[in-house]
């Protein structure tokens, strides 16, 4: 008999699949969403000063930028007081930054490599690999997801 005042816990998870360019959120193992991301365009890999993304599991180890607003530039996992225009060459850190840490041997440099989902400056680059290590997500999207996942939440990046 099911207690009625028992409640069901969803487990939700992250997968990027990086052949895709997508991010899939979870729940229970069922995909609830996919937002199209950005991965490294120097590749795959976990070597420090790479600029590559890392493969395997990780979990969301900090959240920052809860409240800044869209196009809201960060420093350092600071909002610098700047909302970023749209385009431009420099790789910057936009609206939201969920900090990735490596659970497995090969991806345990991850935190130190400062591998993020977060969102960018390039939008019109979401869907092909371009960024330098982190994943690259739309700034709406970012915002989305940012308030759906706490911290400790696990993800997987696979090739």
């Amino acid at each position: 008999m099911n207690d009625p005042d028992q409640k069901v816990h969803a487990t939700l998870s992250l997968l990027v699949n990086v052949p895709r360019q997508v991010l899939e959120l979870r729940e229970n193992g069922q995909v609830l969403r996919e937002f199209p991301v950005s991965t490294s365009r120097f590749g795959l890999g976990s070597e420090p000063g790479s600029y590559k993304t890392p493969l395997g599991k990780f979990a969301i180890s900090e959240k920052h930028g809860a409240g800044a607003p869209l196009g809201a530039h960060f420093v350092s996992r600071q909002f610098t007081g700047n909302i970023a225009e749209p385009g431009g060459e420099e790789d910057l850190v936009l609206t939201r930054i969920l900090w990735l840490e490596g659970l497995e041997s090969d991806n345990a440099n991850t935190k130190d490599r400062y591998i993020y989902i977060h969102g960018t400056n390039q939008e019109q680059l979401i869907g092909t690999p371009a960024s330098h290590g982190c994943v690259r997500m739309k700034n709406a999207d970012i915002c989305e997801l940012y308030d759906l996942v706490p911290e400790g939440t696990p993800i997987e990046i696979v090739a």
